[in-house]
């Protein structure tokens, strides 16, 4: 039987999604990105942004283009998804039948911007199982949402709970210019954006929120975009501080030095191995290991621990 079954009967858990969301908005960097994932394997996503990467006036040939890199053979995994235009643009209903036409089958999620309220993203969402029915998807294609503004925040756990989203992810920038000015620009980067109280607020209510509905919390981004040693304690401090498990990247330098700082500690995998082993071997009952008692309550922990762990190509 599945550990899962037995060890969360019923419950709904966080899915085991890569670490990184790296973004990429133009076909030159969307195909860099192709490659180094071709490179290093599975171990981050890619979004093609239809949002700030398309030209006003060009946004349906920005869609074809992403659509097109999608479906094409450099997606050697169907781990490329897309973020459309938010609710208010008038061309979010093209981006998705843009995109669901030319490459929905293989589309693994869909991020949805600058929601202003949980109506919002429902509205979003029964448009996007509408054109998954008329194109004849389905599979139902995960669900990302943007908290980004005052509403969105409101409306946290409600959004949390929509039947389809995988991951919050915090759009820490535009959350920032939502204050009008009450929050300084200093708050945009470390280390403001883990001590401004309205900032961490927002931080760990869109972390607990998530986490409480079996869904991915997704860290925003770092500024620095060359200190690997920055960027990697961003990383560490959204995982250990906030209990993000997922953080995007802006840049191909970012990818490595999150991974690192978000890749479990190899001992602990070690533990983790050697535990959820003694206690398939016990059918699940509990056990001692180097003289700690280990119950359903651990076994839970080190598993998961174990299925990020692989997701991240540690060999364990």
């Amino acid at each position: 039987m599945n550990p899962d079954d037995i060890l969360f009967a019923g419950e709904k858990t966080p899915p085991i999604l890569p670490v990184v969301d790296h973004y990429a908005g133009s076909e030159k960097l969307i195909r860099k990105a192709l490659a180094l994932q071709a490179e290093m394997g599975a171990v981050f996503d890619i979004t093609c942004d239809c949002e700030d990467g398309a030209r006003a006036g060009a946004e349906a040939e920005h869609a074809k283009m992403c659509a097109a890199l999608i479906a094409s053979e450099e997606n050697r995994f169907n781990r490329v998804g897309v973020r459309i235009h938010d609710i208010t643009h008038p061309h979010w209903q093209h981006d998705l039948d843009i995109i669901l036409a030319r490459a929905g089958a293989r589309l693994p999620f869909i991020t949805l911007p600058k929601p202003r309220c949980v109506e919002d993203v429902r509205r979003q969402m029964v448009a996007l199982r509408q054109t998954e029915a008329r194109y004849g998807l389905r599979h139902g294609i995960p669900v990302h949402v943007l908290i980004e503004t005052h509403g969105a925040l409101r409306d946290v756990w409600q959004i949390a709970a929509q039947e389809g989203v995988e991951s919050l992810d915090f759009g820490l920038m535009d959350f920032v210019s939502d204050h009008g000015g009450a929050i300084p620009g200093s708050a945009m980067q470390s280390p403001g954006q883990f001590t401004h109280p309205l900032i961490t607020r927002a931080k760990c209510e869109i972390a607990a929120a998530a986490l409480a509905s079996g869904v991915v919390p997704t860290h925003n981004v770092s500024t620095e975009l060359k200190n690997t040693d920055s960027i990697q304690n961003d990383a560490r401090r959204a995982r250990q501080e906030f209990g993000f498990l997922r953080m995007w990247s802006i840049h191909p330098d970012q990818i490595r030095p999150i991974l690192d700082a978000m890749r479990p500690d190899f001992s602990e995998v070690e533990t983790a191995h050697a535990v959820i082993t003694a206690a398939k071997a016990a059918d699940w009952g509990p056990i001692q290991h180097e003289g700690k008692l280990h119950d359903r309550a651990s076994y839970r922990y080190y598993w998961q621990l174990l299925q990020r762990a692989r997701v991240m190509g540690m060999q364990v």
